[in-house]
């Protein structure tokens, strides 16, 4: 059995070669989507390492919208027909750290590799701010002029949009650790109900919507828990979350979590050196 670390990355490759140093371990293979706008040449070394490989399904993503959710989706297909046998995907981004040791991560999710953790709130019963995002429409990735006036005019014209099939609305956050097996269901949900892959390439903040609204109304939702293993700190009523410095040291160290995001080494460079010293690789 092999974990397997998807990575999507856009920015920052020496920010990025030193995540990877930390995820390669025995078993452990670690996959990277670069964003099709970045330039494949200064990633090139981290190419080099042990165990790493970018995928070659690049999709120029866009914050929000379902370029990024394909990007996320590409990597999936890539990994799953690598014919290995993972016990989980780990979805991060070039902007996460860990807090554990590889091999501690490893083994606790070998030992319940039949669990997918990803976050989840029912849209309408407990995140209800963010309901606007299945009513409206959103054209964020039609690059075409005054997209966005008509997505506005075409909402207020049709009306509130419906989910497909009666599904009940899920969603909170966009990074999980997930089995082949709710992938793979995930991957073929969306690839045998077109109309609902339709929707949500009109819905902004798609990425952390699809899966849990496919799983969490599918035969695997005894199989989620509701916990994506990472510590993230969010001002109030922001969408990005904080980037974390040394400040914050005791609050992601007593967490329990295996990662954490984000990082940014312009701001703060001391608290990535000081989880360096904690983890014995």
């Amino acid at each position: 059995m092999r974990l397997a670390h998807l990575i999507l990355a856009h920015n920052n490759p020496q920010q990025l070669h030193r995540l990877v140093s930390r995820l390669v371990c025995a078993d452990t293979d670690v996959f990277i989507h670069l964003d099709k706008k970045a330039d494949t040449s200064v990633f090139a070394d981290i190419n080099k390492l042990p165990g790493v490989q970018f995928i070659a399904g690049r999709v120029d993503a866009g914050w929000g919208n379902f370029s990024i959710m394909q990007a996320t989706l590409n990597g999936l297909q890539e990994i799953l027909g690598m014919g290995n046998t993972y016990s989980h995907i780990n979805l991060l981004s070039g902007a996460d750290y860990p807090l554990k040791d590889p091999e501690t991560i490893k083994q606790f999710l070998f030992a319940n590799a039949d669990k997918t953790f990803i976050r989840y709130k029912h849209i309408y019963n407990d995140w209800p701010e963010t309901r606007s995002r299945f009513d409206l429409y959103s054209f964020g990735d039609y690059k075409f002029p005054l997209r966005f006036r008509l997505q506005k005019l075409v909402s207020r014209i049709l009306g509130n949009r419906k989910l497909p099939r009666g599904l009940e609305p899920y969603g909170f956050s966009q990074w999980f650790t997930m089995t082949p097996e709710a992938a793979q269901y995930s991957l073929d949900y969306l690839r045998n109900n077109k109309a609902l892959r339709r929707f949500f390439r009109m819905t902004w903040g798609v990425d952390e919507l699809v899966f849990q609204t496919i799983l969490l109304n599918s035969p695997l939702k005894e199989k989620i828990v509701n916990d994506h293993l990472r510590f993230l700190k969010f001002p109030s009523r922001a969408f990005s979350p904080d980037v974390l410095t040394i400040a914050d040291k005791d609050l992601m160290v007593n967490s329990g979590k295996f990662y954490a995001r984000k990082f940014d080494p312009a701001v703060d460079s001391e608290i990535l050196d000081y989880l360096d010293s904690l983890i014995k690789v």
